[in-house]
C-alpha cells in the first residue's frame, strides 16, 4: 500500500470560471432582479466579455422567459431589455429540442424549438436596431441561426457583424468554425482553413490557437465508430496541435489576450485535444495548471452525462 495518495477531488463545473463579476449577475438572473441585471451589464465595456456574460449567465439559467416579456414591454426602448429575451429564448429552445440526433427529436420537439428561435430573432434585430454599434446582437444571431438553419451565406454575414464591432471575438470565431463543420454543412477542410487562418492572423499569445484544436476534435467526433484517436494521434495533426498551443496558452503574452476565466476553456480544449491524441505529457501540463476547473465543452462529447468525470477520468490517465 502506497504511504501516501492523492487526495480526491471533487470536480465541479463552474460556468462563471471564477469569475465573480459572472458570477453576481447568474445570481441576479435567477432572482429575476432586473434591476440589479441591469446595472450590472450596463457597468461592462460592451465587447465580447460583456456578451460571455449575457450568454453564461442568462442563456440556461430558468424562468427568464416568464419574466423577462414585461419588462421588454414596459421598456421597450431598452436595448439590454431585448437582448436578454433574445438570449434566453435561444437556451429555452435548446432545452425544448434536446441535445440528441435530430432523428432522436419529435416533430412537436423541433415546432417549438424553431417558434422559440424566431422569437429571439426578432428580439434580436430589435436589439441590433437600437444598438446599431453593439457586438451582442450578432453573435446570438449567429446561434440562433445555426438552429434555424439559416443557410452558410447568412451565417457568414452574421459573423462578419460581429467581428466587425470587435474584431478579436473569439466566440464568434469558434461560433463560425461549429458552422463550418461537417455536421452543420460544411466540411473538414473548411474548418481547418478557417481555424488556422484565424490563429494566424492573431497576435501571438491570442487564444485563437484553440480553435486548431476545437477543430481536429470536431473532425475526431465524426468518424465512423468514433475512434477518437485514430485521427488527433496522426504525426501531422500532433504537429499542428503543438503549434496552435505553441501560438496561444504556452507563449509568454497569452495572459494579455484573455478575459477574465478566458484560460479555462483554452487549457480544457487542449487537454482533451492531448489525451486523445496519446500525448500524456502534454496533456499533463494542461490538466496540472487547470486543477479542478474543468468545463462542460468539450468533455460533454465524452460523457455528456457527466463531463466531471471525463474530465478526472482523463487527468488520472495523465498521471494526475
Amino acid at each position: 500500500m502506497a504511504l501516501f495518495r492523492r487526495r480526491p477531488s471533487t470536480v465541479q463545473l463552474d460556468p462563471d470560471h471564477g469569475d465573480p463579476a459572472a458570477a453576481a449577475l447568474r445570481a441576479a438572473t435567477r432572482a429575476g432582479d432586473w434591476r440589479a441585471m441591469n446595472h450590472q451589464l450596463a457597468a461592462v465595456p460592451q465587447g465580447e466579455y460583456s456578451d460571455g456574460l449575457v450568454i453564461g449567465a442568462v442563456m440556461e439559467t430558468n424562468g427568464v422567459e416568464q419574466w423577462i416579456p414585461q419588462v421588454v414591454a414596459a421598456e421597450p426602448q431598452s436595448a439590454l431589455a431585448h437582448l436578454v429575451s433574445g438570449a434566453r429564448h435561444i437556451g429555452w429552445a435548446w432545452q425544448a429540442r434536446g441535445g440528441g440526433y435530430a432523428s432522436d427529436v419529435s416533430r412537436e420537439q423541433f415546432q417549438v424549438f424553431f417558434e422559440r428561435l424566431r422569437v429571439a430573432e426578432d428580439a434580436l434585430y430589435r436589439t441590433a436596431e437600437l444598438r446599431p454599434d453593439w457586438s451582442a446582437p450578432w453573435y446570438l444571431l449567429q446561434m440562433s441561426g445555426r438552429g434555424l438553419q439559416v443557410g452558410q451565406e447568412i451565417q457568414r454575414r452574421r459573423f462578419e457583424a460581429t467581428v466587425r464591432r470587435c474584431p478579436g471575438h473569439m466566440g464568434a470565431h469558434q461560433q463560425q468554425l461549429q458552422q463550418l463543420c461537417k455536421k452543420w454543412g460544411g466540411s473538414h477542410q473548411e474548418a481547418h482553413a478557417f481555424a488556422r487562418s484565424a490563429m494566424l492572423a492573431a497576435p501571438l499569445g491570442s487564444p485563437f490557437g484553440k480553435l486548431v484544436a476545437s477543430a481536429h476534435i470536431e473532425e475526431a467526433l465524426s468518424g465512423e465508430g468514433r475512434d477518437l484517436t485514430a485521427h488527433l494521434s496522426r504525426p501531422e495533426v500532433l504537429a499542428q496541435l503543438h503549434e496552435a498551443a505553441d501560438r496561444s496558452f504556452r507563449h509568454p503574452h497569452f495572459a494579455h489576450h484573455i478575459t477574465p476565466g478566458g484560460w479555462i476553456p483554452v487549457y480544457n480544449t487542449f487537454a482533451m485535444a492531448f489525451s486523445l491524441a496519446g500525448d500524456v505529457t502534454a496533456a499533463r501540463h494542461c490538466f496540472t495548471a487547470l486543477g479542478d476547473h474543468a468545463t462542460e465543452w468539450p468533455w460533454q462529447y465524452l460523457n455528456g452525462g457527466d463531463p466531471a468525470k471525463a474530465f478526472t477520468t482523463w487527468r488520472a490517465k495523465a498521471g494526475l
